[in-house]
């Protein structure tokens, strides 16, 4: 039997094997997990069709394959006399391949770098370390995130020499396409970046107050984003365009409201959607929020998570940016930066007080936006922000 790569999109067409999880040799059951794979959007696990054994790994770690393409060969379980073995049987006398396997694991292990796992890979990259100079603990040779905090507090285990200072790491699919994106949204559109700032006092007063009653009643945080999403979707209806798309020739209007929220991973940033978000009370977002910022970090987002999304909202703020400048998500028209919150001196009726201030910042595609509509999109945000009231009571 040949375990093949899943149909994953209509725009997918390929893939790239980020792991296997079983090897040539090992046992399995029915619609357990055999191989990681990695497409431009999402990281997914192909199951396995049927209980068995790898016979032969076609696709090695690393390597490209085409939807619908051969991962590996699978053979089935069977003893001597062509039944399926019992428990007991295959607890007697282990197969050949376990054999080899222990034997190899029982001696010393060339450290692969492929092994890395994500967090691993990450704390080596922040810490600017040279993966192969890490010993393992593990008998497979895999890499630990307690072996790299080892050797980060090991003084005489850091020293680098010269020919060690670069590192060349090849590109994820997933990084690969953000950048293809990125750089297609600037050449394509006009962006333009307009800014204001908000007085976050009355929206701090409200979570302050009602946090454990939302808790209670929801079960989640009540959070900066679920006021931001009403405000954006309050305001997108009150100027179309923003919530329009250049298609051709045309400029096709959006009577949905499905908010893109960016969330960072360590294989990079990701925005999954929040569909028909006007619809949605302040329990509701919090709830889907949490939801999908968990699916993100664990990689476990489909595709119907990440598409169809008509504006994007993106934090900064929570890595501390105080002012940045954000890129469009094609083909969408507009994308909406938050930043961290400061307390800074402000004049309110004539006087010099203290309020904790955030900028934001709305880029555009002034092929559709015009300034006069960019402005008031933003100052409009910023009135139901600065007065919560308005987005409760929807007045």
């Amino acid at each position: 039997m040949e375990l093949i790569v899943p149909t994953l999109g209509e725009s997918i067409t390929e893939a790239t094997v980020s792991k296997w999880l079983k090897k040539v040799g090992d046992s399995f059951e029915a619609d357990e997990p055999l191989v990681e794979i990695e497409t431009d959007k999402i990281t997914v696990e192909v199951p396995a069709p049927s209980a068995g054994s790898i016979s032969e790994i076609k696709v090695e770690e690393g390597a490209d394959v085409n939807i619908g393409g051969v991962l590996a060969l699978l053979g089935n379980k069977k003893s001597t006399n062509g039944s399926t073995p019992s428990v007991k049987a295959q607890t007697k006398e282990p197969p050949k391949e376990e054999l080899k396997d222990q034997k190899e694991i029982s001696s010393p292990v060339n450290f692969d770098k492929t092994k890395l796992s994500p967090s691993v890979q990450k704390l080596v990259d922040e810490n600017n370390l040279s993966a192969e100079k890490i010993s393992p603990s593990r008998s497979d040779g895999r890499l630990t995130k307690e072996d790299v905090i080892n050797f980060i507090n090991n003084p005489s285990a850091k020293q680098t020499s010269p020919k060690e200072r670069e590192e060349v790491v090849k590109m994820s699919k997933i990084r690969k396409t953000i950048a293809k994106r990125l750089k297609e949204s600037q050449n394509t559109a006009a962006i333009l970046t307009t800014f204001n700032e908000v007085d976050m006092s009355e929206i701090m007063k409200v979570r302050e107050s009602k946090k454990e009653d939302f808790m209670e009643r929801y079960g989640v945080k009540l959070g900066f984003m679920s006021f931001f999403v009403k405000a954006v979707v309050s305001s997108l209806q009150e100027f179309p365009a923003v919530n329009a798309e250049i298609r051709d020739e045309n400029i096709i209007y959006k009577n949905h409201f499905d908010i893109g929220i960016a969330v960072g991973t360590e294989k990079g940033l990701v925005v999954p959607v929040l569909k028909d978000a006007d619809a949605m009370t302040f329990g509701d977002i919090e709830q889907n929020i949490v939801e999908l910022s968990t699916k993100a970090k664990e990689g476990s987002l489909t595709m119907d998570d990440l598409t169809g999304g008509t504006f994007t909202i993106s934090n900064g703020g929570v890595y501390g940016s105080m002012l940045s400048t954000p890129i469009i998500n094609r083909p969408q028209s507009g994308i909406l930066g938050m930043h961290n919150i400061q307390k800074r001196a402000v004049v309110v009726d004539d006087e010099i007080v203290i309020r904790p201030m955030m900028y934001l910042a709305f880029s555009y595609d002034h092929r559709i936006i015009d300034g006069k509509e960019s402005v008031g999109f933003l100052v409009t945000i910023k009135s139901l922000l600065e007065n919560p009231s308005k987005l409760i009571l929807g007045v």
